[in-house]
């Protein structure tokens, strides 16, 4: 094969640390676009990025020379660094240390999309942890609770 050729779909979530400095509703499209900007920056293309207050879900299409970690690392360097430029609401504001990252498959994009783009209406029943455990046990991944929140 003399070319690589790849399509990813990622679905991440992360979480602001220790709930300081909680995304505003007013911030919120200015800070997904700029999310949007930076993606697109790794030669990854983004579909939508919607949350509330304390967490935020991405869904794209990851460059193929981009590994999840780094995917991760520009979106949430770049993004706080940018959000404390909002004024002293933001001063403390920093995201946890992990994320999770989930492939999808094309034919669940949309499924996905929709979800993402129902967050708020979401999170009146739900809590933030109760979807987190939800998603590890659906994808079947190993954790520890003792450090899932720490």
């Amino acid at each position: 094969m003399s070319q690589s050729l790849a399509k990813m779909y990622v679905h991440a979530i992360f979480h602001v640390k220790n709930n300081e400095g909680l995304i505003r509703p007013e911030d919120e499209k200015e800070l997904y676009a700029y999310m949007g900007s930076v993606i697109k920056l790794s030669k990854s293309i983004p579909i939508i990025i919607n949350g509330i207050e304390d967490h935020i879900h991405v869904l794209g299409i990851m460059s193929k020379n981009i590994s999840l970690a780094n995917f991760m690392e520009e979106i949430k360097a770049n993004s706080s660094r940018w959000i404390k430029t909002l004024g002293p609401n933001y001063r403390e504001f920093s995201w946890q240390g992990g994320y999770s990252g989930y492939s999808v498959s094309h034919s669940r994009v949309n499924a996905v999309k929709k979800y993402i783009e129902n967050q708020k209406e979401h999170h009146k029943t739900q809590t933030f942890r109760e979807e987190y455990i939800q998603f590890l046990i659906e994808n079947d991944v190993d954790y520890n609770p003792d450090y899932l929140w720490t």
